[in-house]
């Protein structure tokens, strides 16, 4: 077989086989099940994995019930075999996955700080029924 049959033949069998990059986002909290928004985008519940394209700063905001909701920033940032030039051999090789992890910490509410005052009002309002 000629050289050139064989490099033709080895160049179209790696660009057939080309691999995969994975990158995912792995969203974790306390207390867990939180609902989790990426830019503003419901994105689930915590725990869960999200699957994203592009590198950078994401605005994140998690709610639940009984906890203060939380709105921050978090970064993706790039490994090193992602950088243009090694980008290229690394899909061609093998399949590589980027995960990047993320975890919160909720804040429980505060009890109202009127509770007094509520409290004052039920005993008015038990007085006014009881009035005849």
């Amino acid at each position: 077989m000629p050289l050139m049959v064989r490099v033709c033949f080895l160049l179209v069998t790696v660009l057939l086989l080309p691999g995969c990059i994975e990158r995912t986002i792995s969203i974790t909290s306390e207390p867990s099940g939180a609902l989790v928004y990426l830019n503003d985008e419901e994105v689930g519940r915590t725990p869960l994995r999200v699957p994203f394209t592009f590198y950078g700063v994401y605005d994140v905001r998690l709610e639940r019930d009984g906890f203060t909701p939380l709105h921050t920033q978090a970064e993706t940032k790039a490994p090193w075999w992602e950088a243009p030039g090694p980008d290229l051999v690394a899909e061609l090789v093998s399949d590589k996955e980027v995960l990047i992890p993320w975890h919160f910490e909720m804040a429980e509410l505060a009890p109202p700080e009127d509770e007094p005052l509520v409290d004052r009002a039920r005993q008015m309002r038990a007085l006014v029924h009881e009035a005849p």
